[in-house]
C-alpha cells in the first residue's frame, strides 16, 4: 500500500439480512465515513465503487457513523484485505472510547477479501466507530462496515452478549481457514494446531484423553447430531484463549471435567447440548464446565445440560483467592439446565457472575440439590432466571458445605415448587449493554431456543 494522504467522506446502504437483523451497509467510497489516505479501485473483488487504502502508519484511520435505533449491543462485519504477510491490529474506538483491538490478518493477497465480525456497545442514534491503527503498517484495506443494531439491545439467538464481548472481545476463528473433520484423529490434530480456523465437526467423534484446544479457534458442529464424546476439552493457560465451541453435542466424561477451562480468557460456549446420566455416585463424572484458576471473560449462553450432578465449578477451591480475585467473570444467559442437581454454577471469589433469562427444571434429587451457590466473597447478579421443580435456588448468605459465604442479587425471577434464591449484600455492576427479558417469556424461548440445531 502506497504511503499516501488525504481525505474521503462514506454513506450507508441498507442491504438484504435475514429475518429480524436490521442491517445497514456503509461502503467506503461514500459519505459520513472519513478514510486517512486513499479510496482505491485498483484490486478486484471489492463491494461498491472502491475501498479505504489507509495511509501507511498509526495516522492512517477510517471512520464510520452509523445509526442505531435503540441503545445496546451491536454487531460489525467489517470487509477486508491484507495481502502483506503480517497481521495489522488496530484499536476500534466507539464514540471515543476504546472498546476492543482487533487484529486483522493476512488474507494472502489485496484481491482476497474477508470479514471480521465483533460486537460493540452503541448509543441510541449517531454513533462514530474508527479503526486506528497500531503499528506503522496501518490498516488493511477496507471495503465496507456492515452495522447490525439488531432492533433491540439483546442479539438474537447466535448474537454473542457479555463477558465474552469484553476487553477485545471474542472472535474464535473467524480470521483463518475453515476445516471440516469427521474423525477424532483429525478433530484433535486441527483443534490442537496453532493458528485460527474454524472446524466443523461432522458426525459424533469419540476418542479418549484430552484435547488441548489452541488459541483463535471456532469448533462448531455441524447440523444437530454432531459432537464429541468419551474426551475433555482443555483449554488453558492463554490469555486470550478466544475460542468458541458451538452447536456441539458433548457428552460427560467418567472420571472427568468434558469442558476444563484453566487460566484462559475469552471463551464462548453457545447452543450445545450437553448430557451425562445420573449415577448413584456424584463423582462418576466431574464437572461439564469447569472454569478455574483466574480465567475470565466468559459466556455461556442457549445450552442444555442435562442429567448431571457437578454442573458448572467457578473458581475451584476456598483457598484459591488470591489467583481469583479479580477475575472469574462470567455470564450464563438462556441455559436450560435440568436435572443437573448442583452447581448451575457454584462460584467462588468471582465478580461480577451474571446469571439471567436461564431456564432451571427438576433441580431436586434430594436435600442437597441446588441450583446457584454464590460463595467465598463471590459476587453474582441473578435475574430473570425461571425456576421449577427446584431444591434451593440459591445459596448465599448461608454459604454451602465448607465455604463461607457469597454475596447475591437476585431480581424479576420466578420460582414455582422451588426454595428460596438467597440474597446478600451487594455486587459490581455489569459493564455491558443487555436486556433481561421478561420472566414470563424465558421457558418458552429457552426451550425453543436452546442446544445444538437451533442456530
Amino acid at each position: 500500500m502506497p504511503l499516501v494522504a488525504g481525505v474521503a467522506l462514506l454513506a450507508g446502504l441498507v442491504v438484504p439480512a435475514s429475518a429480524g437483523a436490521a442491517i445497514t451497509r456503509y461502503e467506503a467510497e461514500t459519505a459520513p465515513a472519513a478514510c486517512i489516505g486513499t479510496i482505491d479501485s485498483d484490486w478486484p473483488g471489492y463491494s461498491g465503487a472502491g475501498f479505504c487504502n489507509g495511509t501507511n502508519g498509526t495516522s492512517g484511520y477510517v471512520q464510520f457513523t452509523v445509526n442505531a435505533s435503540t441503545a445496546g449491543t451491536a454487531t460489525l462485519a467489517l470487509r477486508f484485505a491484507n495481502g502483506s504477510t503480517a497481521a495489522r491490529p488496530a484499536n476500534l474506538v466507539v464514540n471515543g472510547a476504546s472498546v476492543q483491538t482487533p487484529s486483522f490478518e493476512a488474507t494472502g493477497a489485496w484481491s482476497t477479501w474477508t470479514t471480521k465480525t465483533v460486537s460493540v456497545p452503541v448509543n441510541a442514534g449517531s454513533n462514530t466507530i474508527r479503526l486506528n491503527p497500531t503499528t506503522s503498517s496501518g490498516l488493511p484495506n477496507i471495503d465496507y462496515l456492515d452495522f447490525d443494531s439488531g432492533g433491540s439491545t439483546e442479539p438474537p439467538p447466535g448474537g454473542i452478549l457479555g463477558w465474552a464481548t469484553q476487553a477485545g472481545g471474542t472472535t474464535g476463528g473467524a480470521s483463518g481457514s475453515t476445516v471440516t473433520v469427521s474423525s477424532f484423529a483429525d478433530f484433535r490434530t486441527q483443534a490442537q494446531a496453532s493458528g485460527a480456523r474454524t472446524i466443523l465437526v461432522n458426525g459424533m467423534l469419540s476418542g479418549s484423553g484430552t484435547v488441548e484446544i489452541s488459541a483463535d479457534k471456532t469448533i462448531r458442529g455441524v447440523g444437530a447430531g454432531s459432537g464429541i464424546s468419551g474426551t475433555t476439552l482443555n483449554i488453558e493457560d492463554m490469555r486470550p484463549a478466544n475460542v468458541i465451541i458451538q452447536n456441539m453435542n458433548i457428552r460427560g466424561v467418567p472420571g472427568r471435567d468434558a469442558i476444563q477451562i484453566e487460566n484462559a480468557t475469552h471463551i464462548w460456549l453457545d447452543h450445545n447440548t450437553m448430557s451425562s446420566t445420573i449415577e448413584n455416585d456424584p463423582d462418576h463424572y466431574d464437572g461439564m464446565i469447569d472454569i478455574t484458576h483466574a480465567a475470565d471473560y466468559i459466556t455461556v449462553s442457549w445450552n442444555i445440560v442435562r442429567n448431571h450432578w457437578k454442573t458448572s465449578l467457578v473458581g475451584h477451591s476456598d483457598g484459591n483467592g488470591g489467583e481469583d480475585r479479580g477475575h472469574l467473570r462470567v455470564t450464563y444467559h438462556h441455559n436450560w439446565f435440568d436435572r443437573t442437581f448442583e452447581r448451575s454454577p457454584r462460584v467462588r471469589f468471582g465478580e461480577t457472575v451474571h446469571v439471567f433469562n436461564n431456564y432451571y427444571s427438576n433441580v431436586n434429587n434430594n436435600e442437597d440439590s441446588y441450583a446457584i451457590a454464590s460463595l467465598m466473597d463471590a459476587g453474582l447478579l441473578v435475574e430473570g432466571n425461571v425456576f421449577e421443580n427446584v431444591q434451593q435456588a440459591c445459596w448465599s448468605a448461608s454459604g454451602y458445605a465448607e465455604s463461607d459465604p457469597g454475596r447475591l442479587v437476585a431480581r424479576d425471577n420466578s420460582l414455582t415448587n422451588s426454595g428460596p434464591c438467597e440474597v446478600n449484600g451487594t455486587v459490581a455492576p455489569i459493564p455491558y449493554s443487555y436486556t433481561a427479558d421478561n420472566v414470563s417469556t424465558v421457558k418458552a424461548s429457552v426451550t425453543a431456543g436452546a442446544g445444538a440445531g437451533k442456530l
